[in-house]
């Protein structure tokens, strides 16, 4: 059939010889934007309605079954990505391993994954800055720093955000990576200075009871907490700006992936033994804690270091968004019209100012809880699509060389599948409803437009 052709080995490696966009990023960068994407909304934002909300002082289990899952996740992109360096992260490895509607399917979710995503971190975002401003005798009017779900106009902090990022993001990749490491070294040092000024103030009956929505609410927590892990896929969408993509990716990825974990973990350690977890239903719930406590300017001061934390997380998501488009525009799914490139800032700019009005709007006028979990179900749909596409890559391509191997592939990926598909249906029915509907709006667009557009179906239709 048709729709389930598939873009040849050959075909995607020609798009690295492009040359159209800039290859800046090393393996040291690569980490660095892994830290910025992943460390920023699971610490500074979801952590605190996780607790309150699902797992209780569980929620470390969650992060721990997030982790786990992760794992396997990781190796099988890590090998994905030095395999195939192309822009388009799972759209490119669903393309080239289950064909063309699988492609299209996993790319319709990176959109919903992607500025769903940016809206909720920069919703988390414009919480902790008018908390920061509070603190200062400043009170920007409701109306104004609140979506209408929530009595105000517009939360104009969070579009503002992410209309900067999205302006920085046009000026350049090189650019970009810069600014995202100083903000990650801000934010990293962030976390230890909360680490070391809450956690002496840990009283282990707050962590009593340990499973208060039992474990049902261990995996409820993990689904929404899912979210906070999406920058594994975001990072393979540098692929093609990456200097040594078979030595980079893999060494980035891997190192992202434990870094963060560790992190996560014990800042929800602390939170939920500081502050009884009812109480952490905040977007802000790091500067909530030491407020708690009375440590009034290093509330102001983890405020600021989230700040810089959440702002890389937007930059990330924004980064991946456009250059899976940029990639579903290449191959003609969606209007050729958008595949163009600054010819100054070699970036894909048409996209990058579309991603960011979109994400803009979004994040303006709604609630942050609900765009977090709609997320999630994108995020884990790509992941499952991974897993199966390195079977099938192996099964098609044995002999091709690769930068890095998942080791028992056959035994890892199958359990990636597992663990995905179990996180998945752990998401709410609303979700569920909500991410089938978007996919069957996906799939009609393909039909009229994508199919027919299609580079692949072109050429076929000329030879």
């Amino acid at each position: 059939m048709s729709i389930l052709r598939r873009k040849s080995f050959d075909d995607l490696m020609r798009h690295t010889q492009e040359k159209k966009l800039t290859k800046a990023l090393g393996a040291f960068d690569i980490t660095l934007m892994g830290l910025g994407i992943i460390i920023g909304t699971g610490i500074f934002v979801l952590t605190g309605i996780g607790a309150a909300k699902y797992a209780g002082p569980g929620l470390m289990l969650s992060f721990v079954l997030a982790a786990v899952t992760c794992t396997f996740v990781c190796l099988a992109y890590s090998e994905l990505a030095s395999f195939l360096p192309v822009s388009g992260s799972s759209y490119t490895y669903a393309y080239a391993s289950l064909g063309e509607i699988f492609g299209w399917w996993v790319g319709w979710s990176l959109i919903l994954e992607y500025s769903v995503g940016a809206s909720a971190v920069a919703g988390g975002w414009s919480a902790y800055f008018v908390g920061i401003l509070h603190a200062c005798g400043i009170d920007l009017p409701k109306a104004l720093t609140s979506v209408p779900a929530e009595g105000g106009i517009v939360n104009l902090p969070a579009v503002i955000i992410v209309l900067l990022a999205t302006a920085l993001l046009v000026i350049g990749v090189r650019e970009s990576a810069r600014i995202n490491n100083i903000l990650v070294y801000i934010k990293i040092g962030t976390i230890f200075i909360f680490l070391f000024l809450a956690a002496p103030h840990i009283d282990p009956i707050n962590w009593t009871p340990f499973l208060p929505y039992g474990y049902h609410g261990v995996a409820a927590g993990t689904a929404v907490l899912f979210f906070a892990y999406l920058g594994f896929d975001a990072l393979s969408t540098a692929a093609e700006e990456t200097k040594n993509p078979k030595r980079d990716m893999p060494i980035g990825i891997i190192s992202a992936l434990f870094i963060c974990t560790v992190l996560y973990i014990a800042v929800c350690a602390v939170m939920t033994g500081v502050v009884p977890y009812t109480m952490l239903n905040t977007a802000a719930p790091a500067a909530y804690v030491l407020e708690y406590i009375g440590l009034h300017l290093g509330s102001a001061l983890v405020g600021t270091g989230a700040l810089c934390g959440l702002s890389t997380v937007v930059l990330g998501m924004l980064f991946a968004q456009s250059r899976a488009l940029y990639s579903m525009s290449r191959d003609g799914l969606i209007p050729m019209g958008f595949y163009k490139v600054h010819p100054k800032f070699h970036t894909p700019y048409i996209i990058q100012i579309l991603v960011g009005c979109l994400v803009a709007c979004i994040t303006g006028f709604t609630p942050i809880q609900i765009v977090a979990e709609t997320c999630s179900a994108g995020t884990i749909f790509a992941f499952l699509c991974s897993c199966v596409g390195i079977l099938v890559l192996r099964r098609m391509y044995p002999d091709k060389p690769r930068g890095f191997r998942c080791p028992a592939v056959h035994i890892i990926a199958p359990l990636g599948f597992i663990f995905c598909a179990f996180v998945f249906f752990q998401l709410s029915w609303h979700t569920l409803a909500l991410f089938s509907g978007w996919s069957i709006l996906g799939l009609f667009i393909y039909l009229a437009y994508g199919n027919k557009h299609s580079i692949m179906n072109n050429d076929n239709n000329v030879s």
